[in-house]
């Protein structure tokens, strides 16, 4: 038990510029006081004592402003980074080394009980300020989403989700797709320096449309060609598109389905 609090405390110290000392950590986090709450209710719920578990995980909202059902599943290293607000639902399962923020929600769209209704998250997840991730699926290793988004797909491992709904940015040849460098160090929020997948697929549209406009122009030109030397050779503009090029299936995805 000591062991995994003081993990709890350190990956608080390594995460948090902010936090000074383990006797800060341990007496003003109430992310950290959620999780050891958490945890006693989390045992008395797989006991059979559901309502002490209900009761003990309402005394932690009560305190630290934060709700974890004592039936979800919590890994280690997990840091609640303020998460005023943060609801996490009874089949929602938090991988190691996750950071949650504030107002992150882990819901359920579906009413059936014993159905796994709420996320799995992987292995060091950040999911930001204002996030709602609402369903049973799972959410890959290392994937980030963005504050205030809305999920209701699954996001593969290393990418990051924007938007609402959300719209996924890849990962590029297993480096995450947000501002994370080599030094593969922690880096909060899920900001990304990529264009939102839908501002991608626009520009592509716009480009795509010039591009279609310029060729048309091309057209008319070979045709005055045509007309003016009908026994020239090959009368089509070096920079005429012979082939197609519009790439609608790629659009597609980077819109969404």
């Amino acid at each position: 038990m000591f062991s995994r609090l003081r993990s709890d405390i350190q990956c608080i110290l390594d995460r948090d510029p902010a936090a000074r000392s383990t006797w800060e950590v341990l007496t003003c986090y109430p992310g950290l006081h959620a999780l050891v709450l958490h945890r006693r209710a989390h045992w008395c719920w797989n006991h059979g004592l559901k309502w002490l578990g209900r009761f003990i995980s309402h005394i932690s909202r009560f305190l630290t402003g934060i709700e974890i059902h004592p039936g979800a599943k919590i890994g280690e290293r997990v840091f609640f980074d303020h998460a005023m607000g943060t609801v996490v639902g009874e089949t929602a399962e938090i991988g190691d080394g996750c950071t949650i923020y504030q107002g992150v929600t882990l819901g359920g769209t579906s009413l059936y009980k014993g159905a796994k209704r709420h996320p799995t998250l992987g292995k060091d997840v950040v999911v930001s300020a204002g996030a709602k991730v609402l369903g049973g699926f799972e959410v890959g290793d290392g994937a980030k989403i963005g504050s205030n988004a809305v999920v209701i797909k699954p996001v593969p491992p290393g990418a990051t989700a924007v938007g609402i709904p959300a719209r996924i940015i890849p990962s590029k040849e297993g480096v995450s797709a947000d501002v994370t460098t080599q030094e593969r160090k922690f880096n909060a929020y899920g900001i990304t320096l990529e264009d939102d997948p839908l501002s991608q697929a626009m520009h592509g549209l716009i480009n795509t449309a010039a591009g279609q406009d310029h060729q048309i122009a091309l057209l008319w030109k070979a045709i005055e060609q045509l007309s003016a030397a009908a026994q020239r050779g090959d009368c089509m503009p070096q920079d005429a598109a012979r082939k197609e090029c519009f790439e609608a299936e790629k659009l597609n995805q980077l819109v969404g389905k």
